[in-house]
Formats: C-alpha cells, structure tokens, sequence
C-alpha cells in the first residue's frame, strides 16, 4: 500500500516529533502539580492558562508520559516554534490527523496570531482529535475572533503553594486540606506533618524562593530568572494578547516596580495615574491586565459582577517571590504574610474586601493577619473570625498558624 504523501515539510515534522519524545522521555513524574489530578482528561478540548515559569508545559509532558504511548499518533509543538513563522496550525494539523494523529498538544498558543479561528476549525473538522492546549495567563478564551467558549473546557494554574514547596523539596507527600478541616482540625492537622519536620524553615524558604517550581534548578539564580520571566511576560505576552504598544509597556513596567515595592498598595487611582501619565481608566486597565498576568492580586468589595474599571481596594503582588525578585530592598513582613494568605487562599476561595479585618472569605469567614502578638482586638465582635498567626508551627482556637493557609491546593 502506498503511504499518504505529506503535504507540509515532512523534515519539519519529525524534528519537532523528535525533540517532542526526547524531552518527555527526560520528564521528571515523581511531583505533579496541583492540577494533574483535577483535569478531566477525557475532554476533548482543553486549554491550560497560567504565568509563565508555573509548569504547564512540564505539566503536558508528565501527562503524556504517565498516561499515553509514545507513538506518531500523539505530538506536542510549541506554536513560538519558527516553522510556524511561514506555516499554518491548521494544514499542520490535517496532515497529523491525516497520518493517523489522534492526541495534539500545543504550548505557546498566545504566540500564534490566528489560534482562535484555526482552533476553532481544527476541533469542528477533526471529530477524533483530543486537543490540549496551554497559553499565558493573560489569554481571554472567550474573545478570541472565534468563538471557543461553548467548545473548550479552561484550567487555570497558579503559582505552587507552599504544600507543593515541601513536596518538591523534601520528597514529601503533604495532602491537599479543605477549608473546613484546617478551620475545625488545624492543631491535630499540624502535629501530624511536624513529625520529623521542621515547618518554619521550610516557610521562610518558600516565601523567598518557592512560588515557582525552576527553584529546583538552584536558588542562587532563582531571584533572576523570576525577573527575566517578569520581563518576558511585560515584553511579550501582554503585547501578544492585547496588541500594546511599546510606550505602555514601558508604563507596565514602572507600575509593577512601583508596586513591588510599596507592599499593599491602597491605591489613590488619580494620583497614581498622574504620575504614569495616562487616564484613570487606562490605569485601571493596566491593573486589570497585570492581574490577569498573575503578577498582581486586586482587592475588590463584594458588589455583584463588577467591571474592570472598578476601582480595587487593595492591590497586592500576586506573591512574596515576586516581591523579593523586583525590589532591592527587603520586603516588609507584614506585607508579606498578607500577600501569602491571599495568594494561597485565593486559587479554590473567594477573598475580597473588609473594613473590618483583613480578608473575607467566601461570604463567610473574616481574617486578620499577622505575627505572634496578634489579637482579636480588631475583630473580636465578628462572629466567624480568625487570625493566621505567623511565626509558630502550632495554634489554639481560632488562632490558626500562617502557614497551614498553604495547604489548600
């Protein structure tokens, strides 16, 4: 029997097959991050959102090879590869499907200018192909030229909580909590993981160089390469999504400094916009999309769906590493216990704005945050309210320690 001709570059193909199967073969598969387990693989169209330097494509890799022979029906490509400079996704993938492709895996969606409309053609022409995708954070699926949302099934994944950071360090295998067993069990809980370990340490570490999973690379570099992967998303992918010109991201850049540095920012929009030389809503904006970048959390009151012009109460950077990567200067400690209980909270709960206290959860709990001397003081005619008490490994009632808040995904 004759073989089927390729219609696009048969070299190109097998390169990127090749490089495909030596760096799953090289894959690590004693950790996974927190979201393996929470995806439902058996969709056929799925797309993974995250921060650059987060694991998604270490992710990919993992799951193909715990999970999927490694045969010429399955192909992962990288859309920043420069064959897509002069080549379309969508003839790529008709030759793939045509040859007997059945799983398609693509990193770097953000990077390719028409991912939207050739995506959407390539999941209504090909019934038989599993398609997973990744993008940066920043990627709004819904307002693509096309319409993908009634399609495709979205991920998103943050930056590693300090479970995954013991896990990852020691070999561990520190279990996932819910926020009801912390909230009920916190001190039965603690005395179970620190045996045989030391936890404050260990916090102290991730604080400084654990958000990220390339720490494992060494972390003397580690506060460099995080700047660079700052850098890189300012430079690259906001543009890429947004189509921004230079002299904004430019402002980018001096907005997220300014912010690194200031620690919990109540932010007086008029001035700040003054000082960056734009309007109040093209700041507002810029807060919007560096959230959505996971470089800053937004603070907002509870008022129902609001817009992106609201006003945040707070802004935070998304977490302590980046603190300590983009400002010379030590951060304060109480900004950063802050913006570790947000952060760590904020990927399975709802946190907005309180006046009394520091955080509100799901409609439910009130929390302050703060070091051993904490009291209730500010709270204590709140029903339903806690402190995350940092600097001790167990606590008592509704004192529940710092870093157990790190448990929860």
């Amino acid at each position: 029997m004759d073989t089927i001709p390729y219609k696009t570059d048969e070299s190109e193909i097998k390169r990127m097959y090749n490089n495909f199967v030596q760096r799953v073969r090289k894959t690590k598969t004693e950790f996974v991050r927190y979201l393996m387990p929470t995806i439902n693989w058996e969709d056929r169209f799925i797309a993974i959102r995250g921060a650059r330097g987060c694991g998604k494509t270490t992710l990919l890799h993992q799951y193909i090879k715990l999970n999927l022979n490694l045969d010429q029906s399955i192909i992962y490509v990288s859309l920043d590869d420069v064959y897509f400079s002069n080549n379309r996704l969508i003839d790529f993938v008709d030759d793939f499907v045509l040859h007997g492709g059945t799983h398609l895996f693509l990193d770097e969606v953000h990077k390719y200018p028409s991912w939207s409309n050739e995506l959407k053609s390539i999941y209504d022409n090909h019934s038989e192909l599993k398609i997973v995708f990744t993008s940066s954070s920043v990627l709004n699926i819904n307002k693509g030229s096309a319409d993908l949302s009634r399609r495709v099934v979205v991920y998103d994944m943050d930056a590693m909580s300090f479970r995954e950071f013991m896990n990852l360090s020691e070999g561990s295998s520190v279990s996932v909590l819910s926020l009801n067993d912390l909230l009920k069990n916190h001190l039965s809980i603690a005395n179970e993981i620190l045996m045989g370990r030391k936890v404050i340490p260990a916090f102290k570490n991730y604080l400084d160089y654990g958000a990220y999973p390339f720490f494992i690379e060494g972390t003397s570099s580690y506060a460099g390469k995080l700047a660079a992967i700052v850098n890189l998303t300012l430079e690259t992918d906001l543009p890429a999504v947004f189509n921004m010109e230079y002299r904004n991201v430019f402002k980018l850049k001096k907005l997220v400094q300014y912010l690194a540095v200031s620690g919990p920012y109540k932010p007086d929009i008029t001035k700040l916009a003054a000082q960056l030389e734009v309007s109040r809503n093209t700041l507002l904006l810029f807060l919007s999309q560096l959230d959505s970048a996971h470089l800053l959390k937004l603070l907002k009151t509870d008022k129902g769906n609001e817009s992106i012009l609201t006003k945040p109460e707070k802004v935070y950077m998304n977490n302590s590493n980046l603190m300590n990567a983009l400002s010379a200067a030590p951060a304060d400690i109480g900004a950063i216990r802050e913006v570790f209980f947000f952060h760590q909270m904020g990927v399975k709960h709802k946190v907005t704005y309180t006046p009394v206290g520091d955080f509100f959860i799901d409609d439910q709990f009130t929390f302050e945050v703060g070091g051993k001397n904490k009291t209730f003081s500010q709270i204590k005619q709140i029903k339903q309210s806690y402190i995350a008490i940092d600097g001790v490994e167990t606590g008592m009632g509704n004192k529940i320690p710092l870093w157990m808040f790190g448990l929860l995904y």
